[in-house]
């Protein structure tokens, strides 16, 4: 009777660790309102799955418990909870899986000891020390994965489907493998070293993956934050130039007192230092954007110093809703890449750099036009640097572009390189880059 009646407690029990750990593996949030809809929801499972006992027998219903029990559990996650498909689906079959460790310790002690009683009471004790386990060490990991992409819930589904199917197909809707049928007994350490080795490779092709987002994070914030050092020292040199002008009123009194003394020669010499020096630190003037003027005219020294030519049309006021360091970005990236693109060119084959920055219709505009040599290649819509550590000036315009809810367009064609942006302004960034 007692062993009747812990058969019966292990029968529920099974469908409550099931329950459970499913939840814990969907993500279930423990809200008062969720608790009480699983609840009523295994109330109504117990229920069936007594009723089918009583009247169907043990057998039949472990045939039907897919259909009474995991199917409805299925639709519940993906209907009401509003877990994906393959979330539900996966969450399930890996709480059937962790059934099997259990049972397998259960039946072990029962064996041992010759008492069905003692197997379905170690299967209790340790189905309870499993789901501890479970909850505190694997199913935040679990729900991670599975949020991760469509591919890792298909392959954390993968295994326990595998055995799912395996299992009914060779012990519940048949009896092949405790006829000991070879083929049977073989094929689960066969899957398990397929799954094994499959599991390497993805396992090691994801891990790349992020490895190289990483890497790439890591060049744009050096990138941005190479922009910001470079404006600063821009503005540092503006500051210079301020101050020039404030000692304007000194330079004129030691001119004075040398043109009281008759020193014409020593007014040429005074006057044609004071001349290198202020053209040293005065940034030309392309518009009437301080941003943009110091890094046009930053550009244009550079270029000038590589012997090519900028060819500079900015029309742009005092203010935009951009931070200087994407401004910054967009433009020295840009530009960066065009002045050393035309610098590789030979003689006969350079044409001047064409920037061209305004505002029209409440957007930001820039368009860069350079020559080049050899050949460009294009991967989604960006140009592919071969030399290890470049490309991420393109990569950081192209992400700038698309958190400001814009685009860049890269194309190259004959010689000629375009890259052309478009940022609607006033919008918030969606995204950091």
């Amino acid at each position: 009777m007692m062993e009747t009646g812990i058969g019966l407690i292990r029968f529920g029990f099974s469908l409550l660790f099931g329950v459970a750990v499913s939840c814990l593996f969907a993500g279930i949030e423990r809200t008062r309102k969720n608790n009480r809809i699983i609840t009523f929801s295994c109330i109504i499972l117990l229920c069936v799955q007594t009723a089918c006992w009583w009247f169907l027998g043990i057998n039949t219903t472990s045939k039907l418990y897919p259909f009474i029990i995991h199917v409805p559990m299925i639709l519940l996650f993906s209907l009401y909870f509003k877990r994906s498909l393959l979330t539900s689906i996966a969450s399930v079959l890996s709480a059937y899986l962790c059934c099997q460790a259990p049972r397998w310790i259960g039946s072990l002690a029962g064996t041992i000891f010759d008492s069905k009683l003692l197997n379905h009471m170690v299967y209790i004790a340790v189905g309870v020390l499993a789901y501890v386990f479970l909850k505190r060490y694997v199913a935040g990991s679990v729900r991670k994965l599975m949020a991760q992409s469509t591919k890792t819930r298909v392959f954390l589904g993968a295994v326990p489907l595998l055995y799912y199917v395996f299992t009914y197909l060779t012990a519940i809707y048949t009896d092949v493998l405790y006829r000991g049928a070879i083929w049977a007994i073989q094929f689960i350490p066969s899957a398990i070293s397929v799954f094994y080795f499959v599991f390497i490779i993805l396992y090691y092709a994801e891990t790349q993956k992020q490895a190289d987002a990483q890497r790439e994070r890591d060049m744009l914030a050096v990138q941005l934050q190479l922009a910001k050092t470079e404006f600063a020292r821009l503005r540092q040199l503006q500051e210079c130039n301020a101050l020039y002008r404030h000692d304007l009123r000194h330079h004129a009194n030691f001119l004075q007192s040398l043109a009281s003394s008759g020193n014409l020669e020593g007014i040429q010499e005074y006057l044609n230092a004071a001349q290198s020096d202020i053209d040293a630190i005065t940034p030309m003037r392309f518009c009437e954007n301080e941003t943009v003027n110091l890094i046009l005219s930053s550009c244009s020294a550079r270029a000038a110093q590589e012997g090519v030519l900028l060819s500079v049309d900015a029309k742009l006021p005092d203010a935009i809703p951009m931070s200087d360091t994407e401004v910054c970005s967009l433009l020295s990236n840009g530009l960066e890449n065009a002045i050393t693109a035309t610098t590789a060119c030979p003689d006969f084959q350079r044409k001047p750099i064409t920037v061209k920055v305004l505002i029209h219709k409440n957007k930001l505009l820039i368009s860069i036009e350079n020559s080049y040599s050899g050949e460009i290649t294009m991967k989604n819509g960006l140009p592919q640097s071969h030399v290890e550590g470049h490309g991420y000036g393109t990569r950081s315009i192209a992400i700038i572009a698309e958190a400001r809810g814009g685009q860049a367009i890269f194309s190259a064609e004959r010689g000629v390189f375009n890259l052309k942006i478009m940022i609607p302004l006033g919008l918030e960034t969606h995204n950091s880059p």
